[in-house]
């Protein structure tokens, strides 16, 4: 594979920069304090680290509202320490891919303060505005992920403004050409800066319905969260109109072109759309649009072999051409060791599991800062929330606060070593005993678990690149083969707490040479341990 190429078959791994290690003492995380640690994630052995961002911002969705896309924001540093982070990465061989929040910015954004003024400047059309309905209600039903309507009334202008998410975020118009050539100069001022490539938040947001059609009704057996909450009433419509246009299409071409522009470069889509499999086929298709796409579908409470089988399979089917990324975790859910346990509380043997599972499906992987210790969602009470998300909605939905809470570093130091004052959030007493001190010197805990796992996986040319062919076996267990020119392997996981046997299709096996494998295999008979997995070579 060429390197340019790099990302095929890569693991990310996700940091949220305000939770990862803070260097200053103000109990935020910073750049500085990633430089710190880079050691440690280079012994992790992952390819690349996306840092969510970290840009200029008031702050109001953290960091996901952006008032100036070409600097950073004082709390995380400066672009003198971005430089040195982007250096002392590429030192270890590890990439740096990077946010870009393109559909909105900031309500704080000079564009949007132009915008906002009048409707003749020269940022007018910048962004989506509309007059009221005859008795003033706004202009049609969409409504805003983060709960109410989707329109915000600005007395300036004597119109409505698009915001898609929070009040804050209003969104650009991109049908206007300067627009779309003015967020790619912002994209391509980090392409200079020697980024290996951008993880495209909320994609597929870039352009709204030009008639501003009404979403349809949902029927109340079909509502369903992907990052969202059932009882959001975002979740009662489809959303056809205010996301996922045809016009997005052209637009993923001409952030193509651009990273063509700089080999090596990769782009990684977040979408979430009524059909997210189809949309990531679409916006990875031709090879002439993104590289990469991934979804919430596996970032749901849904946990079984069944549901997982079915939509890879059915990625697999729709995506033809282009390159799939999957994840567990990572910022906007609650952390899989909580999320997918089968009672309640975190199974070190089930994080081991999944982790080797998430590592051997086909494609990329995504894996969020904390996974290789098996932290838990943190609890925090309602008056340490930070998430206007949890604030809203609590408490049925207690927001994304609990999986962002700082990473544990030394067990014994104050706040476990994350920070000399008091966080920006809690840290976990239960992540805590989990820390990273703690775990290096255990050959069985979960950091040695994903590190051993991560090398020996990339010494697997099948598990990096080769095809996927999933085996019949009984729920709780998947199995599939995973096959490139030079290698097959068979692969099986048993998701239950329970000792599980499966008769597999009469192949000669030679077990791999990884540890902690927890699975035997007798003829054709494979016996799987309590959430064990097994890896043979087909021979």
């Amino acid at each position: 594979m060429a390197n340019n190429e790099w990302w095929k078959g890569a693991v990310i791994y996700q940091i949220y920069p305000r939770s990862f290690q803070d260097s200053n003492a103000d109990g935020i995380g910073d750049l500085q304090g990633i430089i710190q640690r880079l050691d440690y994630i280079k012994s992790l052995g992952v390819d690349a680290v996306w840092i969510s961002p970290f840009f200029k911002s008031p702050m109001k969705d953290f960091g996901y509202d952006i008032s100036d896309y070409r600097d950073i924001d004082p709390m995380f540093g400066t672009l003198d320490d971005f430089d040195t982070l982007i250096s002392e990465a590429h030192n270890r061989d590890i990439k740096i891919i990077i946010d870009q929040v393109l559909s909105h910015t900031s309500n704080q954004h000079p564009w949007f303060v132009e915008s906002r003024e009048n409707k003749t400047n020269d940022k007018a059309d910048w962004y989506v505005w509309a007059d009221a309905n005859p008795d003033g209600s706004p202009p049609n039903n969409w409504l805003s992920i983060f709960g109410g309507v989707a329109w915000q009334w600005e007395p300036r202008r004597c119109q409505y403004y698009l915001h898609n998410f929070l009040t804050e975020q209003p969104d650009l118009n991109f049908h206007h050409p300067e627009v779309r050539k003015a967020v790619l100069d912002n994209v391509e001022f980090w392409l200079k800066k020697g980024v290996d490539g951008f993880r495209l938040d909320a994609i597929n947001f870039c352009f709204h319905d030009k008639q501003l059609r009404d979403n349809p009704a949902k029927p109340i057996e079909l509502r369903q969260g992907r990052g969202f909450s059932e009882d959001n009433p975002y979740a009662f419509q489809y959303h056809y109109y205010n996301n996922t246009q045809p016009e997005n299409l052209l637009f993923m071409e001409e952030i193509r072109a651009l990273l063509d522009r700089y080999p090596g470069t990769v782009s990684l889509g977040e979408i979430s759309s009524e059909d997210s499999l189809q949309t990531m086929a679409e916006y990875t298709a031709d090879g002439n649009k993104l590289h990469m796409g991934y979804s919430f579908e596996l970032l749901t409470n849904d946990y079984s072999a069944k549901y997982i089988r079915e939509t890879v399979a059915r990625l697999e089917s729709v995506m033809t051409e282009g390159w799939p990324c999957w994840a567990f975790a990572n910022h906007d859910v609650e952390r899989v060791a909580s999320r997918w346990s089968v009672d309640g509380k975190v199974n070190d043997t089930q994080v081991k599991m999944l982790t080797a599972l998430l590592g051997s499906l086909r494609g990329s992987v995504c894996m969020y800062q904390g996974e290789e210790l098996g932290l838990g969602e943190a609890t925090v009470a309602f008056e340490e929330l930070q998430d206007p998300y949890g604030i809203t909605f609590w408490p049925n939905f207690k927001g994304r606060d609990g999986c962002r809470t700082p990473l544990p570093w030394t067990k014994e130091k104050t706040n476990a070593g994350f920070s000399e004052s008091k966080p920006w959030l809690p840290v976990s007493e239960a992540h805590a005993l989990r820390a990273v001190d703690e775990q290096a010197v255990d050959d069985y805990s979960t950091l040695s678990y994903y590190q051993a796992f991560l090398q020996w996986r990339n010494a697997q040319p099948a598990l990096k690149t080769g095809d996927i062919e999933f085996i019949d076996t009984p729920e709780p267990v998947l199995a599939f083969y995973r096959k490139a020119q030079t290698q097959t392997l068979l692969c099986a996981f048993n998701l239950a707490a329970t000792q599980q046997s499966v008769t597999l299709p009469e192949v000669a096996l030679m077990q791999c040479d990884l540890k902690h494998l927890s699975g035997t295999a007798s003829a054709n008979v494979l016996t799987l341990d309590a959430f064990g997995c097994y890896f043979a070579k087909v021979i």
